[in-house]
């Protein structure tokens, strides 16, 4: 609870007044052990102050808030926020305090909102029994939990998507968060996307796009590259067997034309072929 000894919360608390710890205390350590990776765990909308004052992650409590909530607006506007900050984010979907993420997201939910915690930027950070499906948090205190079954299709997603995340683009690529239109007029779906791209520098690139919704939803994903006319788009899905070729001239036209199922997600390799 790294924000209770800045001198603000303290004095709010205590009444009485300190001064500054933290940025003292990370110079210090750094001084000594320069790769030291300090990790904060924050609320009430003070992780910017903490990776100010010298932290290298900070919980992102609000973006797990969120997707609980299942409403796909607030995770996007949370998403627009400056590279500098969510970079410093720690992402999760469940930790000792949170109940387990298992029993909160239903399957399908659960993995969507896996692919938005998890493939957008920041540290990831994942919890023991997380991949299994555990149920059941215990008490750090306690260091010992029930035999649980493990959850087969859990498992099974998580390992496909573990390789995913093991990929150089996603780890050292430039992430861009991407608009999202109506499919056609009167269609209101189209706010329950989020979609973003992953590019490196050696020109491989991904792009995820996902219905944050318990309905189907249509859109069409506006594409950011250029010369796509007379051109051909691969796009394949690297959590499923899709597979589709597009063309490069209509995608720079209207954009990428997604129609997906309740809590549905791509997480395409893209290629472009030459003309």
């Amino acid at each position: 609870m790294a924000m209770l000894v800045l001198p603000e919360v303290f004095e709010r608390t205590w009444g009485l007044k300190v001064e500054p710890f933290w940025p003292i205390a990370t110079r210090r350590v750094r001084e000594r052990f320069p790769d030291f990776c300090f990790m904060a765990e924050v609320y009430w909308d003070l992780e910017w102050t903490l990776q100010q004052q010298g932290f290298d992650f900070t919980y992102d409590k609000r973006l797990y808030d969120r997707l609980r909530e299942g409403h796909a607006g607030p995770v996007r506007d949370h998403l627009r926020a400056a590279l500098n900050y969510q970079n410093k984010m720690a992402r999760f979907l469940e930790n000792h305090d949170e109940p387990r993420a298992a029993a909160t997201f239903p399957p399908e939910m659960h993995h969507a909102a896996a692919v938005i915690t998890f493939l957008t930027p920041g540290l990831r950070f994942f919890h023991q029994g997380q991949f299994e499906g555990r149920r059941r948090r215990i008490s750090p205190h306690l260091v010992r939990a029930p035999q649980e079954p493990i959850d087969a299709a859990l498992h099974s997603f998580y390992d496909r998507f573990l390789t995913v995340l093991r990929q150089p683009v996603v780890r050292e690529g430039a992430w861009k968060l991407l608009d999202c239109v109506p499919a056609w007029e009167g269609n209101g779906t189209w706010e329950d996307f989020l979609a973003w791209s992953w590019q490196a520098r050696d020109g491989q690139r991904r792009l995820i796009a996902v219905n944050y919704a318990g309905h189907q939803s249509q859109c069409y994903v506006r594409i950011p590259l250029p010369d796509l006319a007379g051109r051909t788009m691969c796009l394949k899905d690297l959590m499923s067997p899709a597979d589709y070729d597009r063309d490069g001239g209509d995608l720079a036209l209207r954009g990428l034309y997604l129609d997906l199922p309740p809590w549905g997600y791509h997480v395409f390799e893209v290629k472009t072929l030459p003309p």
